[in-house]
């Protein structure tokens, strides 16, 4: 049988019976939502958390107090040090080859209030190396000033959104705002920036690091952040600052210092796993249908044994008998998975435009996957139904009663 017949003579049959091929349409189009959807929105959450982790750029490292054994992820962020990091170290990783800036930083919790108006706010103390390294840039005023790390100073730079609910629509600049038991006097407002993950940018306070131990009575460092000079001088720098710290901590390696690279492969190895494993339990929803299409396809076979009959009659042999119901089978999964791919298509759109920040992508791979698996799906569970019909003999199958 030529392909343009198989084809025509197929599309009349679905015609026909309208009902059981929208019921194997639905069936299909609902496994392709799943896979495409979850995968999705999957990719999305994975695309957005390497987005917001980008604000480093690929040469810096991050110095972290005690020793974590990793596996070249991100190590956990708890944990006790047997020395803490110092100024003084600080000092001395300044001046090790390699390093074009550094940037110490104290993170804390803290009550601001101006006038009447108090609320709770993050407090980082660092230095202005530290706006250059997070890509940070000021809509008023100026940043941190460039004073030596150990020098307290009674300055503060605000985010947008603190700024708002401290000060309204007041100006901001020159004003003193009270942290803890000190006062500050603001002299910059941070460019927006929204969320970054674990941290609004917009709702922190930014004081010098000397400012910060004094307001925290707190010696010791939460993070320092080095910038290196050359991207091919990453891995010796990364070495002379181990080296370095050694020797100020009596040889011991009581620090940890992780890249950019680690903490984005550590979060993408996570999510994509998780991706692909609720992409396989929307797959489960295309063996559902597969199961359905093979009851749907029995069926039809025993209702169409005359037609079989007449067929095989006519000249038609088991192989064409069997390639008809196997492509009849396909063309339905095929236009249920178009179906679910277009529906899915629309409903990753709109979840972008409710939620713009968030890249929300199928990603390709999945759509042809789920194309493929609906096909392949239909032809493996409507071969035994084609193999029943495939099987009937001309005479038997003439003088079987419909539906029997």
């Amino acid at each position: 049988m030529r392909f343009f017949d198989l084809a025509s003579y197929n599309f009349k049959a679905i015609l026909r019976h309208r009902f059981r091929t929208f019921m194997m349409l639905i069936a299909m189009s609902i496994g392709v939502i799943a896979v495409n959807l979850l995968t999705g929105l999957g990719e999305g959450a994975r695309l957005y958390v390497l987005g917001e982790f980008s604000f480093l750029g690929k040469n810096t490292l991050i110095m972290l107090p005690g020793k974590k054994e990793t596996t070249g992820g991100m190590p956990p962020i708890t944990g006790e040090s047997p020395r803490d990091i110092t100024l003084a170290d600080v000092e001395a990783l300044s001046h090790v080859p390699g390093v074009a800036r550094i940037a110490p930083l104290i993170a804390g919790s803290a009550e601001v209030s101006f006038g009447s108006r108090h609320r709770e706010a993050v407090t980082m103390g660092t230095n202005a190396n530290f706006f250059a390294i997070r890509k940070l840039s000021v809509k008023q005023g100026k940043a941190l000033p460039d004073i030596p790390n150990h020098q307290a100073e009674a300055v503060c730079v605000l985010g947008n959104k603190i700024r708002q609910e401290l000060f309204g629509s007041q100006q901001a600049l020159g004003q003193w705002v009270r942290a803890g038991n000190r006062r500050f006097r603001v002299i910059g407002i941070l460019e927006e920036r929204g969320q970054t993950v674990g941290m609004d940018m917009s709702d922190i306070m930014l004081i010098p690091i000397a400012s910060a131990q004094m307001l925290f009575n707190q010696e010791g460092l939460f993070r320092v952040f080095v910038d290196i000079k050359a991207l091919s001088a990453l891995e010796p720098t990364k070495n002379r600052l181990i080296r370095t710290m050694k020797e100020r901590h009596e040889g011991e390696e009581d620090i940890t210092i992780i890249t950019q690279d680690a903490v984005l492969s550590s979060f993408n190895d996570i999510i994509q796993t998780m991706t692909f494993a609720v992409g396989g339990i929307g797959a489960i929803s295309l063996l559902v249908a597969g199961i359905l299409i093979m009851n749907v396809m029995l069926i039809t076979v025993s209702q169409r044994t005359s037609e079989i009959g007449l067929l095989k009659a006519l000249g038609a042999s088991s192989a064409t008998i069997r390639v008809i119901f196997l492509s009849e089978a396909a063309l339905i999964a095929l236009a249920g998975g178009l179906l679910g791919l277009v529906i899915s298509e629309s409903l990753i759109w709109l979840a972008s435009a409710l939620y713009p920040n968030i890249p929300f992508t199928t990603p390709w791979w999945a759509k042809v996957s789920s194309l493929s698996v609906a096909a392949g799906t239909a032809a493996i569970f409507s071969w035994l139904p084609a193999q029943r019909a495939a099987n009937l003999a001309p005479v038997d199958a003439l003088t079987t009663k419909r539906g029997s």
